[in-house]
């Protein structure tokens, strides 16, 4: 009996997977897209650590290159460059996708070889330019710009993050939104289960020496507007009226130490922690032990658009967050109570949500409850993959 070939996916990913927080997103996509009965590839860089693979599914190349702004993203397309053709002869994949910025430009190395092997080439966008300050913000919008021009001439699909997003870019480029897929974030509902850290959670406030105290966590990137300085100023109104209210930080990134200076001069040590990044396993832990997650971001034109991965990581564990109410947290909560709303970024706002939420924190299990039930219905991986693996089926019905 003749069976038909899997289909084949070439991911090609240029942060360093060592150090990347948002890396979660590619690995569980193509693990999924591997449970739906593909063949999943992907080419990463590492910058000075061992890259752990936790999706056995998915076959990986990893160049070590040293994580440099702009450099190592320059450096990894020349690379993608010179070695795709023949990694596209060798593993002769149906579908090659890699994401928006000057990577994007290592694929026309491989374009004529992709018609010969009917090979379809997509650009994926999960985020437009963030930090556009000064020349490194410059040469990411402006490499952002060219890759999805290149996409739109030469590329046989996009697939993008959000409705809002699409609308967004297509406007901008004068794409047809019908010819673009959507791709959003998602979460992995086996692993962020809460019923499976209730005493993990409880051990870690007690190893953390939280216990007793009312926990709002923040976990992921720390970089400006993100409207973490902001909820930082917040926590001084807020100790007046709760002391035992403490915000939790996790994670890493480039305004780390500006925030830790922060605290220090405001002389907040006892209600604002900053934690070290975990790995990706452990995160539900964390989201666990805490009474209500924040997502702050304020409302500017590259957050509106978004589908923040830490919301729906305190949504699926029954947690409910304090968001800024922009477009991109009310698509995804609308009304429901797991959500609430802060009228804006400012201090004042945010220590007016956690007022609120410390008011009702006897009814914080009630509102969570109808966080999981939106993931569950939207955003879990296996019905991410699913709209992905729609879209690529579309792509081939294409002439």
């Amino acid at each position: 009996m003749i069976t038909a070939r899997a289909r084949k996916v070439l991911w090609v990913y240029s942060p360093a997977m060592d150090i990347a927080l948002h890396k979660t997103s590619i690995l569980e996509i193509l693990g999924h897209l591997a449970k739906r009965g593909y063949e999943t590839h992907v080419i990463v860089t590492r910058s000075r650590n061992v890259f752990k693979n936790y999706m056995p599914e998915v076959r990986t190349i990893c160049v070590p290159l040293r994580h440099v702004p702009v450099i190592s993203s320059v450096m990894f397309a020349i690379t993608i460059f010179l070695f795709l053709p023949l990694y596209l002869i060798v593993s002769k994949p149906d579908y090659i996708v890699t994401g928006s910025g000057i990577s994007a430009l290592g694929l026309t190395s491989v374009l004529p070889f992709s018609k010969l092997r009917k090979a379809k080439a997509i650009l994926d966008i999960r985020s437009i330019p963030v930090e556009l300050r000064g020349c490194v913000g410059f040469l990411q919008a402006f490499w952002f710009g060219v890759s999805v021009q290149l996409a739109k001439r030469l590329f046989d699909g996009m697939t993008i993050i959000t409705p809002l997003m699409r609308h967004e870019v297509c406007k901008r480029f004068d794409i047809d939104p019908k010819q673009v897929g959507l791709f959003s974030s998602g979460v992995s509902t086996e692993l962020f289960r809460s019923e499976s850290f209730i005493s993990e959670g409880r051990e870690l406030r007690r190893k953390l020496g939280l216990s007793g105290k009312f926990v709002i966590l923040y976990h992921g990137w720390f970089s400006a507007n993100r409207g973490l300085a902001e909820t930082i100023r917040a926590m001084l109104r807020v100790r007046r009226v709760c002391p035992d209210v403490v915000l939790f930080l996790l994670g890493a990134g480039p305004t780390a130490s500006t925030l830790k200076e922060l605290i220090q001069e405001e002389q907040i040590q006892d209600n604002v922690v900053i934690h070290e990044p975990v790995d990706y396993a452990e995160v539900p832990k964390y989201v666990a032990m805490c009474d209500v997650g924040i997502v702050p971001l304020p409302n500017l034109a590259y957050w509106r658009s978004q589908c923040p991965l830490k919301l729906l990581e305190y949504l699926a564990m029954k947690k409910p967050v304090i968001v800024t109410d922009i477009p991109a947290h009310r698509s995804i909560i609308g009304d429901e109570k797991c959500g609430i709303y802060a009228s804006s970024v400012e201090p004042a706002e945010i220590a007016k949500s956690i007022e609120c939420v410390y008011r009702n924190r006897q009814k914080l299990g009630e509102w969570g409850a109808s966080g999981r039930k939106i993931v569950d219905e939207k955003y879990s991986w296996e019905r991410v993959a699913g709209n992905l693996d729609n879209y690529l089926l579309s792509i081939d019905t294409r002439r």
